[in-house]
């Protein structure tokens, strides 16, 4: 049987989990969120006194982790040594030491057996920030999605306010734009759209409007297979 995978890139707070883990559902595919892996080390690190800037430390605690993938009905749930930690894993000063993590290749290379056994034995929403150039690079459907950064930082500001964090707009955007440049100028494999990846802008759309733009994408896709 073939299986079809789909590799959704993009900068942070583009809406590409949301969007993605709900194209997944109406397609009836399995959804993979690739950064809340690299979250799972980032928030291992933190916990655990280490540096995640620091190279030599974060590939030093690959060989003290566990990390998994699985779905709760229907749903991702991250495992950090056998912790579900899907809730803490979304804090923002884990996002920035996952950003830092994800620099590291020994650090990519432990996780990159992960993300292609899913894709090997499933239909496959995948989304993270080298999927379509790295991961999988023969994916049947790449799409690049992406929005304004004053957009992506209001509603990741808007998200963090409804979890009850304290933080401010300025805060949210200023992390937001550093992230975007250690993302797409780190040596080992940056952010950027891979050649024959599909641009999505979602800056004028609402979360219905991007889901029917990366499923009809998807769809449009799958016709010609």
């Amino acid at each position: 049987m073939k299986f079809i995978s789909v590799a959704i890139d993009g900068p942070v707070g583009a809406g590409k989990s949301t969007a993605a883990r709900e194209c997944a559902k109406r397609l009836g595919f399995v959804y993979c969120d690739t950064g809340a892996l690299y979250r799972a080390v980032g928030l291992y690190c933190v916990r655990n006194g280490l540096d995640p800037k620091d190279p030599s430390e974060a590939a030093g605690c690959m060989g003290k982790i566990k990390v998994d993938i699985s779905l709760v009905d229907g749903v991702q749930h991250v495992f950090l040594n056998g912790e579900d930690v899907s809730e803490d894993i979304r804090l923002p000063e884990i996002s920035m030491a996952a950003s830092a993590v994800s620099a590291v290749a020994e650090v990519r290379k432990a996780l990159l057996g992960i993300q292609r056994e899913i894709a090997e034995n499933n239909n496959v929403v995948m989304d993270g920030r080298d999927i379509g150039t790295v991961v999988l690079p023969n994916a049947d459907v790449k799409i690049f999605l992406t929005a304004k950064p004053e957009i992506r930082a209001e509603r990741r500001y808007s998200e963090l306010k409804k979890k009850g964090v304290d933080t401010t707009f300025e805060e949210v955007l200023s992390d937001l734009n550093e992230r975007d440049y250690n993302d797409s100028h780190r040596a080992e494999a940056p952010l950027k759209q891979a050649d024959d990846a599909v641009l999505a802008d979602t800056s004028g759309l609402d979360f219905e409007q991007s889901v029917e733009l990366i499923c009809g994408i998807v769809e449009e896709r799958r016709n010609v297979l």
